[in-house]
C-alpha cells in the first residue's frame, strides 16, 4: 500500500510499535493520511516555516506537515511508546523533524524554534484549551507564532468562534478574537479516529493580529469578563458591581444597556468598558 512519504501505513505503524491509544493520555489517532495532509495545508504555505506540533502520536499529522514541505517540525510528545515510530519518520526527513519527549505543559520549545512559527496539532483532548489560552495570553504581543492550526473537540471549536447572542458565547471567544481572526476550516466525525471518540471534532485555524482589534489592558479585560461571564444569567449591573462602585455609569458610557447579559455584548464594548475601568482606577475612585 502507497503512502504520501514510502512509510508503511499508520495502522501498520500502531500495529508494529503497539501504541494503543490512552485514554488517560487524550489519545485519539487520526489515521487518514489524506487527511491528515489536508489539516497540514490548512496551516498554509509551510515552505518557510517551523512547525510546533503537540501530541504527535504515531505521527500522522508529523508526516503531512513534513510531505507539504514544512522547513523543521518540533513535535512535543509525552508517550514514550510513540518515540520509536517518530523516530523512523525523522529517518525518512533528515534534519527535519526534532522530537522533544515530555508534557507539553512544561516544556519551553522556544529554544528550538526559528521564526516564523506556525503551531499545528491534534491537540490531545485533556490539554487542548488550556495550551490555546497559554498561546494566546504570553507577556508581550506579537506572540512567538503566526498562526494555530489546532484540532479540538467540535464544541469547544464553536466556542473560540462563538458571535454574541449565542449559547457558545463566553470569554474563550473573546480571548480568541481579541486577538486573531479565528475561523473552523474543517470537521471531522469520530469514525474518522481510532478509537472513535464520543463526539465530533473540528479544525480551527487562528492568524495572530499584529495588535489586539480593540485596545484594553489584558489584566482588567480578563477580569471583566471572568466577572461578567461567571454570573452569565445575571444582569451587568449585578455581576459587574463588585469591579467599582461606579460600574453602572461606566456601562451607560460605553453604552452598555445595565440590564443587558454578558452574552449579549460584543468584544467591542467590552473593551471599551475595560478602558473606562482602568481610568475610573487611575483616577483613585474605586477598587
Amino acid at each position: 500500500m502507497s503512502t504520501i512519504d514510502g512509510l508503511p501505513p499508520l495502522r501498520e505503524v500502531i500495529s508494529a510499535h503497539d501504541l494503543r491509544a490512552k485514554k488517560n493520555l487524550g489519545q485519539n489517532f487520526l489515521l487518514d493520511l489524506n487527511l491528515t495532509a489536508k489539516i497540514a495545508r490548512q496551516a498554509g504555505d509551510l515552505a518557510n516555516s517551523d512547525i510546533l506540533e503537540i501530541g504527535p502520536g504515531p505521527g500522522g499529522l508529523t508526516r503531512g506537515l513534513l510531505a507539504e514541505g514544512a522547513r523543521h517540525v518540533l513535535a512535543i510528545e509525552k508517550d514514550e511508546r510513540a518515540l520509536p515510530a517518530l523516530a523512523e519518520i525523522g529517518a525518512a526527513y533528515p534534519d527535519r523533524l526534532t522530537v522533544l519527549h515530555g508534557d507539553a505543559l512544561q516544556i519551553d520549545p522556544l529554544a528550538h524554534l526559528t521564526p516564523p512559527i506556525r503551531v499545528a496539532a491534534n491537540l490531545p483532548y485533556n490539554i487542548g484549551t488550556e495550551l490555546l489560552i497559554r498561546w494566546l495570553t504570553p507577556k508581550q504581543w506579537p506572540p512567538f507564532w503566526d498562526s494555530l492550526t489546532l484540532m479540538f473537540q467540535k464544541e469547544v471549536a464553536e466556542r473560540i468562534v462563538a458571535k454574541p447572542g449565542s449559547k457558545a458565547y463566553g470569554r474563550l471567544a473573546l480571548l480568541a478574537q481579541w486577538r486573531a481572526d479565528a475561523r473552523i476550516v474543517m470537521t471531522l466525525p469520530p469514525e474518522a479516529f481510532v478509537p472513535p471518540p464520543k463526539i465530533h471534532s473540528a479544525v480551527v485555524h487562528l492568524t495572530a493580529l499584529a495588535q489586539p482589534r480593540y485596545p484594553a489592558d489584558p489584566a482588567i479585560l480578563s477580569q471583566l469578563t471572568a466577572a461578567a461571564f461567571n454570573q452569565r444569567r445575571k444582569m451587568l449591573r449585578a455581576s459587574l458591581r463588585g469591579l467599582h462602585p461606579e460600574m453602572e455609569d461606566m456601562l451607560g458610557q460605553a453604552g452598555i444597556p445595565p440590564t443587558a447579559r454578558a452574552e449579549e455584548i460584543d468584544l467591542e464594548h467590552f473593551c471599551m468598558l475595560a478602558r473606562l475601568l482602568q481610568q475610573a482606577r487611575q483616577n483613585g475612585a474605586g477598587v
